[in-house]
């Protein structure tokens, strides 16, 4: 294939047709384009390479690394380019993504509240709305600190609720949840993992889990792994968002946080961790060819010798609570797990 006429920043040659317009009639794929392009007009490939480079990274305000570059122009616009060059180029025009900063730990664990067992990290997720995990952060405006609490799907990592307040109340987290009940309406039994800080642990919230059938769970004391997730949200959050912008009061914060993860984050981001797909993406896919079967999350107990495989009804996931414990299962009376979970309908060791 013979290439005529240099390449534009919007993807379109000299003639006005775009590069995918023009490859269809041609009846040749894009990365042949470009690989022929390459070929014939090497300088201008490599103008045209960082021409797209930039415009990726100008459109996403620097958030992305040359990973999640190099995988929309070889995957998303069809080039033939390897990553060690985009990295190049990136760093040579200053186009790396903003790093600023660590994470700073907030939660409140000095409390003689309730605290529920962990269950999220013996848990095998097959779809959304099984297991959410929720965490809280801080945010420094010019003269005060914010508070930014997150409620997200476990599953597909789609934030499915968010709130700022000035206080470190549980306020904070309950509109947090709230608002996740109200756009998901999730099935009784689904899990709901954070750590063990005061906001989650307290009656209003407890009571609010109870009210929608929720499983509580918690994480080991002084251990962030258990919620990895929604610390990696954090995380990205503030190195692509909050680090890189200024703010005037908290409605701007407001206003911008809702523009980024409503638009942004949960729309448009490609994420490592689900095969670079956007989480509105991974949901749609998965609910289009998820098996009605796989519908149950599972939770496996190890108990000396013993290991038990616990499942509930289709439709639901495990644990799910029920006003009376199952009929088909002995209670151990020796066992400190139930005594401890409070968990009616389902106990992680059976008497045989």
């Amino acid at each position: 294939m013979r290439v005529q006429g240099g390449e534009q920043e919007e993807g379109e040659t000299a003639s006005g047709l775009s590069v995918e317009r023009m490859c269809h009639i041609a009846v040749v794929s894009r990365a042949g384009y470009y690989r022929s392009y390459a070929e014939q007009c090497p300088e201008e490939e490599k103008m045209g390479v960082r021409s797209l480079i930039e415009k990726i990274v100008v459109e996403d305000r620097r958030r992305y690394g040359y990973r999640r570059v190099w995988f929309e122009l070889n995957h998303q616009m069809g080039m033939v380019v390897n990553h060690k060059r985009v990295l190049r180029l990136m760093r040579e025009d200053n186009l790396l993504a903003l790093q600023r900063k660590q994470y700073v730990m907030t939660t409140d664990s000095n409390h003689r509240l309730e605290i529920a067992l962990n269950l999220a990290r013996h848990m095998k997720l097959t779809g959304v709305n099984q297991l959410w995990v929720a965490d809280i952060t801080y945010i420094r405006l010019s003269h005060e600190f914010v508070y930014l609490a997150v409620v997200m799907d476990a599953y597909s990592r789609k934030v499915v609720g968010w709130d700022l307040s000035r206080s470190l109340s549980s306020g904070v987290a309950l509109k947090a949840l709230k608002q996740a009940i109200a756009m998901r309406q999730p099935s009784p039994g689904l899990v709901h993992h954070s750590d063990r800080g005061a906001q989650y642990a307290s009656r209003e919230y407890v009571e609010l889990l109870e009210k929608h059938q929720m499983v509580a769970s918690m994480s080991r004391p002084g251990n962030p792994y258990d919620n990895a997730r929604c610390e990696r949200f954090m995380q990205t959050l503030k190195q692509e968002e909050i680090y890189a912008s200024a703010y005037r009061d908290l409605e701007h914060l407001r206003e911008n946080l809702g523009d980024f993860i409503e638009r942004y984050y949960n729309r448009k981001r490609l994420h490592s961790a689900l095969g670079y797909r956007t989480p509105e993406e991974f949901e749609r896919e998965q609910s289009q060819n998820q098996d009605p079967s796989l519908k149950v999350a599972t939770v496996t107990y190890t108990f000396g010798r013993a290991s038990t495989l616990l499942g509930s009804g289709t439709g639901t996931q495990t644990p799910s609570p029920s006003p009376a414990p199952h009929p088909s299962i002995k209670w151990n009376r020796k066992c400190q797990v139930c005594a401890r979970s409070k968990m009616s309908g389902i106990c992680p060791a059976v008497q045989r």
